[in-house]
């Protein structure tokens, strides 16, 4: 004849049979799929509606500030890039626009003279557009895009466009021997170069101007102005003609 079990055991049992139910519970909504709890199923209300759409948003405001933030950096990298590659070649020439002096003394230098000019390194195009609008057909050579496009726009703005271009090349990769004036502002380390190459591609009348820096082994012909502001002039053909004397 079997036992009677106790009340307090029968309680105890009942006790354990409810935890063990939401512990199954429990179990359940961990490994119930998403598409499930969104779809209604027996679990669906354990997962508000509103929760689900907050956790939808912020993943669209992250995906929109990776978004932005990856666009920023491009376009930073963009237009930095050629202000900074100057830099990493052998010879670096770097954008230093010019003084209104030094606009000046070139324009100083240029007097009673015509035909056309351009500019090795032209920048943001001052020197172009000052001598555009003295009557001179003037071309500017620069390798960062960006200052060519710039120059293009100042030059309409300023009603010159017609007579001054602008182009993204490099200045040893062009040859000089259509134009009757050429400035350069250059750097010491390209002065000994550039001068081999205007003396075998200029005509007798042409004439190089040259800003901030002289040429090592030419002799100017005039000198303006002083200090950073200084420009020196050259006759190609009294350069020539000091050569021939014995």
């Amino acid at each position: 004849m079997l036992s009677r079990v106790p009340e307090h055991v029968g309680q105890m049992q009942s006790t354990v049979r409810e935890i063990s139910s939401k512990v199954q519970g429990g179990l359940d909504l961990i490994c119930t799929p998403p598409d499930t709890l969104r779809e209604g199923g027996p679990l669906g209300r354990v997962l508000p509606a509103s929760l689900e759409a907050s956790s939808v948003k912020k993943s669209r405001w992250g995906f929109l500030f990776t978004g932005v933030v990856g666009g920023s950096l491009l376009a930073l990298y963009a237009v930095a890039t050629p202000f900074i590659t100057p830099a990493l070649r052998k010879i670096c020439l770097p954008f230093v626009p010019a003084t209104t002096k030094q606009i000046e003394n070139v324009l100083k230098t240029l007097r009673r003279r015509r035909g056309s000019l351009v500019d090795l390194g032209s920048g943001d195009g001052r020197i172009v557009i000052a001598a555009a609008k003295e009557g001179f057909t003037a071309v500017g050579y620069e390798l960062n895009p960006w200052l060519v496009w710039y120059s293009r726009y100042r030059a309409w703005r300023e009603g010159v466009h017609g007579s001054a271009k602008f182009y993204i090349s490099d200045l040893w990769k062009v040859t000089f021997s259509q134009y009757s004036n050429v400035v350069i502002f250059g750097v010491p380390q390209m002065m000994p170069q550039l001068e081999k190459k205007l003396e075998l591609e200029l005509e007798d009348g042409a004439r190089v101007i040259a800003c901030r820096f002289p040429f090592p082994h030419w002799t100017p012909d005039h000198v303006t102005g002083e200090g950073i502001d200084t420009v020196w002039a050259y006759d190609v053909r009294t350069r020539r003609e000091r050569e021939k004397r014995p």
